[in-house]
């Protein structure tokens, strides 16, 4: 989009939205080759590297809210892929055989879209602009 095009180009809140819808869209194409949606893919991801992971630590890791964990594991443990175990007060998620034949084509579809992205903006401004995202995500996240 040139900077004719829109009147909030300069606006960090449009600008990022934008990137976030943008960067979205290649999300989706790089996982529908494992047939999930990115935000499900990454959460399986997560359980899969670390069965028995409580969905707490999962919205930490995934920078989300409980609540929405909860939905993601949920639509996951209707796919079969994921099922919860209580462990005295806390509960635990855990992949299935399933979730597990999957880590190696949700690998995959990770790193195309790794280098998808990266062909797009260049790998060292890409690494760097997730670098600086991250950081200022903590900063306002810190604010508020």
């Amino acid at each position: 989009m040139s900077e004719s095009k829109s009147l909030y180009c300069n606006c960090l809140y449009y600008s990022a939205n934008a990137f976030a819808r943008a960067m979205t869209r290649l999300a989706e194409d790089a996982f529908s080759a494992v047939g999930l949606a990115p935000s499900h893919a990454l959460l399986l991801l997560a359980v899969n590297k670390e069965p028995g992971i409580q969905p707490g630590e999962l919205a930490r890791i995934m920078q989300l809210q409980p609540s929405t964990v909860t939905r993601l594991v949920e639509k996951l443990e209707s796919k079969k892929l994921v099922e919860r175990r209580s462990d005295g007060r806390a509960s635990r998620v855990f992949p299935t055989e399933a979730a597990l034949a999957l880590d190696a084509p949700l690998r995959e579809a990770w790193n195309a879209l790794y280098v998808r992205y990266g062909d797009l903006l260049g790998q060292a401004p890409a690494a760097e602009l997730a670098a600086r995202l991250t950081e200022a995500t903590a900063r306002v996240e810190d604010a508020t």
